[in-house]
């Protein structure tokens, strides 16, 4: 990841501790070996958080994530998974790009499978720069409405 991507995923998991402080957040969270960016637990009800920053297929994340669910990674627990896309999936004529398209049908197919799942897409108003490009200034703005919109969805589950 780059320096960009690792300083959104810190201070997104620094602001929903600070939203959601009923549940322990981490970075970096291990599903089976693959890496989650935001996770956070409170009692039996998981959350991961995937930031979908410029991948070319991020409907391999979820498709992973959900495999290892269905193995029973947490047996008994509810885990709702974010999928959070940049605007590198939006299209300039409007809508999203087939990338995340696929990656949204994924999610709903887990979570019409996966009885203790639930998915949810969340959009993150910025365009990731290319590598070495320099972040846009108001990165931290764009990332407090995903953290508002995550709240809202979290309190919701409580």
């Amino acid at each position: 990841m780059g320096e960009l991507a690792t300083a959104v995923q810190t201070y997104l998991r620094e602001g929903l501790a600070e939203s959601c402080p009923s549940v322990a957040w981490e970075t970096e969270y291990r599903v089976g070996g693959t890496p989650v960016d935001v996770a956070g637990f409170a009692g039996q009800q998981g959350y991961l958080v995937e930031l979908e920053w410029r991948r070319a297929d991020p409907a391999d994340n979820t498709a992973k994530l959900f495999r290892h669910l269905d193995a029973g990674e947490f047996d008994g627990e509810q885990v709702t998974v974010f999928q959070v896309f940049t605007g590198y999936y939006d299209l300039k004529r409007g809508g999203v790009s087939s990338k995340r398209k696929n990656a949204e049908f994924v999610g709903r197919v887990g979570e019409e499978t996966v009885d203790s799942l639930s998915y949810t897409a969340v959009d993150f108003d910025l365009v990731p720069p290319k590598r070495g490009g320099r972040p846009p200034g108001d990165w931290e703005t764009a990332a407090d409405a995903v953290i508002e919109s995550l709240r809202g969805e979290i309190h919701g589950d409580q």
